[in-house]
């Protein structure tokens, strides 16, 4: 023993009194008493003195009751350095007192490790045992220490591996696990709730080898009445006679997970016949990790909403900066053409008046051109805020077809492409119900791709009515009229398919900018549809395997059909 050490001790005859602690001990690292006082010995019977120098005495030991925990503590403090309050219970003779510690490490003059620690305590409590009740009292207050910490050190792993990630398939996994092996259950399983749903599905599970598998398993929150009362009252439910078979009509404790007093999800653990009823821990465990388990799902649901948002915001950012650098291309090529023709007139380039004619047709044609792209921005701003009017009445099928196939067959035999407008054969007009100006749009939007994608072969109209009665705007129609638009250009891949109906998205901005266009012709063709209650779809088996895009419109009267095959097509 150092001087120091013995000059400390000579003093602890009633100095340390000051100190405003009821108990006052130095130990070494092995746990031996080096000095000892306390404020109430005589009340309590104590003997200071033999309890330094007569440790190894039964009689005269002042022990923790569970010394393995303390023993750990000390090693704790005296490896980090950090004093630490705690809180444990001790027996000398046949008396029991719980206290309340702070142990603080003592660095020797010139030494880098500390060999004692000194600890300064109150009294909580005291219990007076008789010799033969002893032995159980104190095991039964070691029981409960060691439940106590069983389930401090569970609650705090779980909470750990929860904190670690925001996927929730690993923190699911992880929770079952780690419930099933620290309460020894048959089966535990977990399945995230909606409130919009009647049912849940089994999307993790621990469970014996003997037990058959639920994972991915939908149960009907009405059929197990646990299960309901569960989510209805957030509190843990025992259901004695669980309804679905694969629980094999054993005892199971059911726990709602919740964020914000919402339910988010659903703990089942199948206790099997381990005992007759479920213990205070077991019931704080649980209640424990589905508190944790509740936030964790929250937190990581909402981590996912915003990725997936932020994901999505960057697609959309990408996609309006393409369409941009796209459209932008797309306007000054006409434009240039228009200033190009016009300063060879100003500059009198023109050999000749035909000459002068030419410049100022080419310059025409590229203001049109240019007019066709404007028109489309504002379409779509229009569309975008809401503001699109229609001026719905009858439209005469012939005359629509009439003037489109005079605008366009022109262009298509200049290609070199065969072009074809087939029309059902009926004793009457087929008259449909639409704003003639936007069907005319449609039409010239998906005939233009059509000529425009198409290097050989042709492009077929073809029309065929749909006796299905329809409602639209509070009117019912007597059917539909649907047209297809067919060609047998460089077609689409499937996969790309799905973005051809997307604002401000090329399937290929580098074929867009190659053949010309803004890429809104669909878009805006299927949103003009939409608003006349009709719908848009497209069909490809792949590249170069020509294309099919089809729309539909509300058939105004029902025409008399000559041919009966045609009037039983059906949608």
């Amino acid at each position: 023993m150092s001087e120091n050490l013995e000059d400390i001790t000579s003093k602890t005859n009633g100095s340390w009194a000051h100190l405003g602690a009821e108990l006052v001990y130095m130990q070494d690292s092995t746990g031996r008493y080096l000095t000892f006082w306390c404020q109430h010995s005589e009340s309590l019977g104590f003997d200071p003195k033999q309890i330094v120098e007569d440790q190894s005495s039964k009689e005269y030991a002042f022990t923790p009751v569970d010394k393995g925990a303390y023993m750990e503590k000390l090693q704790r403090i005296f490896t980090t350095l950090i004093p630490q309050k705690y809180q444990c219970w001790f027996c000398y003779g046949q008396q029991l007192f719980e206290l309340e510690l702070v142990i603080s490490p003592i660095m020797p003059p010139k030494a880098y490790t500390p060999t004692t620690v000194f600890v300064m305590g109150r009294l909580l409590q005291a219990a007076v045992s008789k010799e033969e009740n002893l032995t159980s009292q104190i095991s039964v207050e070691l029981d409960s220490a060691i439940s106590s910490q069983r389930h401090h050190k569970l609650i705090n792993q779980i909470t750990r591996n929860i904190r670690r990630t925001l996927d929730l398939d690993i923190i699911w996994q992880q929770t079952v696990d780690s419930l099933g092996e620290a309460l020894q259950l048959k089966r535990c399983i977990i399945c995230p709730y909606q409130s919009s749903h009647t049912k849940v599905q089994v999307i993790a599970e621990y469970r014996q080898p003997s037990v058959s598998s639920m994972l991915g398993l939908e149960i009907d929150i009405a059929s197990e009445p646990g299960f309901a009362q569960a989510l209805a009252t957030l509190q843990p439910i025992l259901a004695k006679n669980p309804q679905h078979p694969q629980f094999d009509q054993q005892r199971m404790l059911v726990v709602a997970t919740c964020h914000q007093d919402q339910p988010n999800g659903l703990i089942a653990l199948s206790l099997g016949k381990k005992c007759c009823a479920i213990s205070a821990e077991e019931l704080a465990i649980a209640k424990d990790v589905a508190d944790q388990l509740g936030t964790a799902i929250a937190h990581a649901t909402l981590y996912k909403e915003l990725e997936q948002a932020r994901q999505q915001a960057e697609q959309a950012t990408r996609r309006i900066r393409e369409f941009l650098a796209n459209v932008t291309h797309e306007l000054r090529t006409p434009l240039n053409g228009i200033i190009g023709f016009l300063k060879l007139i100003l500059e009198g380039m023109a050999d000749d008046p035909e000459e002068q004619r030419q410049f100022l047709e080419e310059a025409h044609k590229s203001s049109l051109y240019l007019l066709d792209i404007i028109n489309d921005m504002l379409d779509i701003a229009r569309i975008e805020a809401g503001k699109m009017e229609l001026e719905l009445r009858s439209v005469m099928l012939d005359e629509l077809f009439s003037d489109i196939e005079s605008f366009m067959r022109p262009q298509a035999e200049g290609r070199n492409l065969s072009f074809q407008m087939n029309m059902p054969v009926t004793s009457d007009e087929i008259i449909v119900y639409g704003d003639y100006q936007r069907l005319k749009q449609v039409m010239l939007n998906l005939l233009s791709n059509a000529i425009k994608f198409t290097h050989e072969g042709g492009i077929t109209v073809t029309t065929d009515v749909v006796r299905k009665k329809v409602t639209f705007q509070d009117q019912q129609f007597p059917g539909m009229v649907r047209v297809r638009v067919a060609d047998t250009g460089i077609g689409v891949s499937l996969d790309k398919q799905d973005k051809l109906f997307q604002l401000f998205s090329q399937v290929d901005s580098s074929r867009t900018r190659q053949y010309g266009g803004t890429g809104l012709g669909l878009a805006i063709s299927q949103k003009l549809v939409e608003a006349m209650g009709g719908e848009v779809n497209f069909y490809s088996l792949g590249e170069g395997l020509g294309s099919t895009v089809t729309f539909t419109v509300p058939l105004y009267q029902q025409p008399v059909m000559v041919s009966s095959s045609d009037s039983d097509s059906q949608a």
